[in-house]
């Protein structure tokens, strides 16, 4: 279900259980890099009549995923996604860079700092910073204009976090699209860094 708020956010709330048969993909390019699930899975009946599984066939594992709400701004600068697990914020690389660059805009310090604020009121002590391009150019050109990005807002967290906080800086070109690359909007979501961090009383994910 998707809302529009008075301030032009829009709101999605998700709860999926998938049971996928043997041999179905269960990946979607839009999961996030080291996405996990803190729920076990509930018991299925794998010789249930209403599953109807053609003969021979049995199911893969069970897996849950994490109820999410999603916030984005009216236009998609900045996306928050909440979990029972982790809190990520994928900010447009628009409103960060000036257009194929890794130098940081003047307005992005103050979008950085309120992501900070949120990682202190955490408590959290883990942080992922990670960068996404479209898919115009290089992948090599891709990586690393990706990577220097996620470099570039970490240094800023890291002036305003406890200097114990860990960091994982990735970059990651053009893969994990969240939008179609055939369309400028699309390429435009896609043109992102993530900062995520584990919500209060839950375990960071593995690197």
């Amino acid at each position: 279900m998707t809302t529009t708020g008075r301030r032009g956010l829009a709101v999605l709330a998700v709860a999926v259980m998938a049971v996928w048969p043997l041999g179905a993909g269960s990946a979607h390019a839009d999961d996030p890099p080291g996405s996990t699930s803190s729920s076990p899975p509930p018991a299925i009946d794998s010789n249930a009549p209403g599953l109807m599984l053609p003969d021979g066939a049995t199911l893969a594992p069970a897996k849950v995923l994490d109820i999410k709400q999603i916030v984005e701004e009216e236009g998609g600068e900045q996306r928050r996604e909440d979990t029972n697990v982790d809190v990520t914020f994928a900010l447009q690389a628009e409103v960060l860079f000036p257009k194929n660059s890794a130098q940081l805009s003047p307005a992005a310090t103050a979008r950085i700092l309120a992501i900070a604020a949120e990682v202190r009121e955490q408590g959290s002590g883990r942080v992922r910073v990670f960068g996404f391009t479209d898919d115009l150019g290089t992948y090599a050109h891709g990586l690393k204009l990706s990577k220097d990005r996620a470099t570039a807002v970490q240094r800023v967290l890291a002036r305003e976090l406890d200097p114990g906080t860990a960091y994982d800086i990735r970059g990651y070109s053009e893969d994990y699209p969240i939008a179609d690359n055939s369309t400028e909007e699309g390429r435009k979501k896609n043109r992102r860094v993530e900062i995520s961090f584990p919500r209060t009383g839950a375990s960071a994910p593995a690197p």
